[in-house]
């Protein structure tokens, strides 16, 4: 290379000053806080209105939204009552959170009130948020009289029914314990047989799924220490004896079923 041609090459200088300047990519808007819960309500008021208005006489708010006791994945449980009948169900996002909205006849529920063993308590701690001509507060005045009668008790043959129900899952887990998977599964169902029993076996009101354990130790330490060991067991063979234990704790007074042979 000679001197002409190397004089006529650029420096890394004059290179970098034909670059033009990169821009700095523009300052992104804050990502939207999602809706607080009582915004969301209020959305989800909206859409019942505007779908139901014309039959709708009242929205009672249950649930945990209704106990004050909101955590960041708690759903907005809504029962929105109408003229005549109706039993309709839908689920919708609002945010980040779920609207559970359940459609019932007033006059249906009002009838069912006195024989269901639910819907006493679950309306006992509800928030109105719509009443047209006093409908929902009327309700909830029959659901709080109805919740301290307590609930139905339970026949002899339902105590015993009860007791076969939660042995038969029982014993198909103890049956199945060369497939794990499926005897733990069996054992969630007879769990869950058995929480349904101690509520109607011991007359109490069923409580939100949340507060079933604390409130079975405050009635009864000695079953739910051993459901917590039930629950908390790390092996099949662990949960099997403490679910006997617990079933044979729950059912000691129930008699069997009747033998026929």
């Amino acid at each position: 290379m000679d001197a002409t041609t190397a004089t006529n090459i650029p420096t890394r200088e004059e290179l970098n000053a034909e670059l033009l300047a990169v821009p700095e990519p523009p300052e992104q808007p804050e990502t939207p806080h999602p809706p607080g819960f009582e915004d969301s309500l209020e959305v989800a008021l909206r859409h019942i209105k505007g779908r139901r208005g014309g039959d709708l006489v009242g929205i009672i708010l249950v649930g945990s939204g209704a106990r004050r006791a909101i955590t960041p994945h708690s759903d907005i449980d809504l029962i929105a009552l109408v003229k005549g009948d109706a039993d309709g169900h839908e689920i919708l996002r609002i945010g980040d959170r779920l609207a559970d909205i359940r459609y019932h006849g007033y006059q249906a529920v009002e009838e069912e009130l006195p024989h269901s063993l639910r819907l006493p308590s679950l309306l006992k701690k509800g928030r109105i948020l719509f009443d047209h001509e006093g409908i929902c507060a009327q309700l909830l005045e029959k659901a709080h009289h109805r919740f301290r009668q307590g609930p139905p008790q339970a026949t002899i043959n339902e105590q015993i029914r009860m007791k076969a129900s939660c042995l038969h899952w029982l014993g198909k887990a103890q049956d199945l314990t060369d497939k794990p998977g499926t005897a733990h599964y069996l054992l969630t169902l007879f769990y869950e047989d058995c929480i349904l029993a101690f509520f109607r076996l011991r007359g109490f009101w069923m409580t939100a799924p949340v507060d079933i354990h604390r409130f079975m130790f405050s009635r009864e330490p000695a079953l739910a220490d051993i459901a917590g060991q039930f629950l908390t067991a790390s092996t099949l063979a662990d949960r099997l004896n403490f679910g006997r234990q617990f079933a044979d704790l729950l059912f000691k007074d129930v008699p069997n079923p009747a033998r026929i042979d």
